[in-house]
């Protein structure tokens, strides 16, 4: 069974920023992160004003480790210079212990196809 791990993001951005903000994460960030290949699926929510979550769906923990070493630190300095100031970032990984609903033909409990 596949270990499907998340990457996610919690961003902290000033007000003054969070329009342009909004508009680069979802116009250009998130499809250029998506489209290393190493992810399955992302999305952008927001709690409050200038409170934002970023979750990126990695295949496994390798597709995440291949990333994060290809990939992060170019679009890292591509996000800082937009955003020199302004946003305060942090980052955690968390591995998906289980997801509903259950993929179709598939055991809820081992993840392994149903014959």
């Amino acid at each position: 069974m596949t270990t499907i791990v998340t990457y996610e993001i919690t961003a902290e951005v000033r007000e003054d920023l969070v329009t342009s903000y909004e508009t680069f994460m979802s116009g250009t960030h998130v499809p250029g992160l998506l489209a290393t290949g190493h992810f399955v699926g992302a999305s952008f929510c927001r709690a409050t004003a200038g409170r934002y979550r970023i979750r990126y769906e990695a295949r496994d923990a390798a597709a995440l480790e291949r990333y994060l070493a290809e990939h992060a630190p170019r679009l890292r300095a591509h996000f800082d210079a937009q955003f020199p100031d302004g946003v305060q970032l942090s980052r955690e990984v968390w591995t998906v212990l289980q997801r509903w609903p259950e993929e179709a033909g598939t055991s809820p409990r081992t993840g392994r196809a149903i014959k």
